[in-house]
């Protein structure tokens, strides 16, 4: 008996996972999804200012790198969400989801602080400074260990644990506020050694912001480096692949994982003394400013390569930098270019989709079927 047919039940689309993608296409696609993200973000700003859709990009160039001054803050916010991106590699390759950057980020500043305010007549700057840098990788990388000794010996849930440890390095922070309190009761630190300068971040060649630069240079290449030619690097990237064939090729799982959280956690708590050191000069529970949720997207759209980590970083920080000059020109609030950035990461998360994956539409010649019983 021969019967046909018609398969109405398969989707007129369907989505497919993609076996390989060019660069070029996967660059054109991001291209697509940016400028998507500039046409919607003019067009809701428009909505709401009425004004001309250039007025407001030529606000976004100008509120970005429209001075100098306006340029090396950007400069600045693209090298510490860099160094915090490139902290993340190491335990996102390995699949160890450390959520846990902001609370990293809080103890090295943290720890900076302390540095400041105890050391600051007792140490020349240089080596104060050198101090800083020490105790505070050491911070992150003893909050970076705490969740990687547990998941290496109980297994436990990584990504739980981290984020749980933003809110107690929050506390401690508002621990220290208490002792540090400047004038008393502001709840806040004020700025610090303001009269010494103790602890703040030298110049050099006229620039505050060249050693910013050359540490997150330097780390950024280290770890390239590290993650591709070490053995160690070798380790963490088959451990991240499977632990069974890590531990069939004799590879110590537990001691890399611990070592390779150490490590991120070191590098986050670095970010931390920049910020204090190198930026703001103080430290209060929103030190962080969400750069190490934010630090997520950006290693996840470079897909952990810290060279593009580089353009990642910069477009985000321009774009942040430029919507909040744009309220402030059009006399809107704060949430009005926390709305541009979040429409800004919906087409870049969603871009990494059609990266991924293809529409397939249904063709006539598949929706019909002859079958023979």
């Amino acid at each position: 008996m021969i019967r046909e047919n018609i398969n109405s039940k398969e989707p007129i689309l369907r989505m497919v996972r993609r076996d390989h993608i060019g660069t070029r296409k996967a660059i054109i696609i991001r291209l697509i999804a940016v400028i998507l993200s500039l046409i919607v973000s003019g067009f809701v700003i428009v909505l709401i200012t009425g004004q001309n859709p250039l007025e407001v990009y030529e606000g976004i160039v100008d509120g970005a790198i429209g001075t100098e001054r306006r340029l090396w803050v950007t400069v600045r916010e693209t090298m510490v969400l860099l160094l915090i991106s490139v902290g993340l590699i190491p335990a996102f390759k390995m699949r160890f989801w450390n959520i846990g950057a902001e609370g990293q980020i809080l103890v090295g500043g943290l720890a900076a602080a302390a540095c400041m305010i105890y050391l600051g007549d007792m140490l020349p700057n240089w080596l104060l400074i050198l101090v800083m840098f020490l105790t505070s990788g050491l911070a992150g990388l003893v909050w970076g260990m705490i969740p990687a000794i547990f998941k290496a010996v109980y297994n436990t849930n990584e990504t739980l644990f981290t984020l749980m440890l933003n809110y107690v390095a929050m506390q401690l922070v508002t621990f220290g506020i208490v002792f540090w309190e400047k004038p008393a009761g502001s709840n806040t630190v004020g700025v610090i050694n303001s009269a010494s300068g103790k602890g703040w971040f030298p110049e050099l060649f006229g620039n505050s912001q060249l050693l910013n630069i050359l540490v997150v240079s330097a780390i950024t290449i280290g770890m390239f480096i590290y993650m591709k030619y070490s053995k160690q690097g070798y380790e963490i990237a088959v451990v991240g692949e499977s632990e069974d064939t890590a531990n069939y090729a004799g590879i110590n799982v537990k001691k890399v994982i611990i070592r390779t959280i150490m490590i991120s956690g070191a590098i986050c708590g670095i970010a931390g003394v920049i910020i204090v050191g190198g930026c703001s000069h103080t430290i209060s529970t929103s030190t962080a400013g969400g750069r190490g949720f934010t630090a997520i997207i950006v290693a996840w759209m470079s897909k952990f390569n810290p060279f593009v980590m580089v353009i990642v970083s910069a477009f985000l920080v321009f774009m942040q930098q430029g919507s909040v000059q744009i309220a402030s020109q059009f006399g809107l609030n704060q949430n009005a270019s926390d709305i541009i950035t979040g429409i800004l990461l919906f087409f870049l998360i969603g871009c990494e989709f059609f990266v991924t994956y293809r529409v397939e539409f249904r063709r006539r010649g598949r929706a019909k079927s002859r079958c023979q019983s």
